[in-house]
């Protein structure tokens, strides 16, 4: 049973709906905690509704925090504990992206995932296997998980950017190549890298503006 997703979210500055851009938040942050970049965004993505929901799970002693899944080196769990957590986090996400489209009136081509940190690690296992290709997908300071299941597990392969700082010292930047490498291995053609110079793990303006430069290029927003 998929559990209901809440977001937040900001209306096209045009007050047109022609596409949407879906931020996946980090761990022990919430979706407010993206949102914010829809009014830097917004300015130049005038028809682009955004779109911010929580993660399914709340964090014990963090009150706004929430979690895709259990991180086992973080939180104690064991690693049984996060593949299931990551299994009902994937359908409550695939869940909420077709709702999504269905009240928006939009297709899986108008839609793009900007995930960070954790929700790159969602952006990057959700987005191949959806039957109908995504606009894009922008993934900052993550990594993919299980890339030996990617070639035999994917069925769609939007366009890719992956942003990431030099200086992480959450998720190692090496992580960057790593996925790049994975992604071409199965079959993409369109994977764009930017590496935010002195940047720790966070977004940069750098780092930004060549997502917003990647979603009016390759994903036609």
């Amino acid at each position: 049973m998929t559990r209901v997703l809440t977001a937040g979210r900001k209306e096209p500055v045009s007050g047109s709906t022609r596409s949407v851009v879906v931020f996946l938040h980090g761990y022990g942050a919430n979706g407010a905690d993206l949102l914010g970049l829809a009014d830097v965004l917004g300015e130049h993505l005038p028809d682009t509704l955004f779109v911010a929901p929580d993660a399914p799970e709340s964090i014990p002693g963090m009150p706004s925090g929430y979690q895709w899944f259990p991180i086992p080196w973080l939180d104690g769990s064991s690693e049984e504990a996060a593949a299931r957590g990551m299994a009902s986090a994937v359908d409550d996400l695939n869940a909420f992206l077709d709702a999504l489209l269905v009240d928006e009136d939009l297709l899986p081509e108008q839609m793009v995932l900007f995930g960070f940190s954790q929700g790159t690690m969602m952006s990057l296992h959700v987005a191949p296997r959806r039957e109908d290709e995504i606009a894009g997908l922008v993934g900052f300071s993550g990594r993919l998980l299980n890339p030996e299941l990617l070639s035999d597990e994917t069925v769609s392969r939007p366009p890719v950017l992956l942003v990431h700082g030099d200086a992480d010292d959450v998720v190692p930047v090496q992580s960057l190549p790593d996925a790049a490498e994975a992604l071409q291995n199965a079959g993409w053609k369109e994977v764009y890298a930017h590496i935010m110079k002195g940047t720790a793990h966070g977004i940069a303006p750098d780092g930004l503006s060549v997502a917003l430069a990647f979603m009016r290029d390759k994903c036609n927003l």
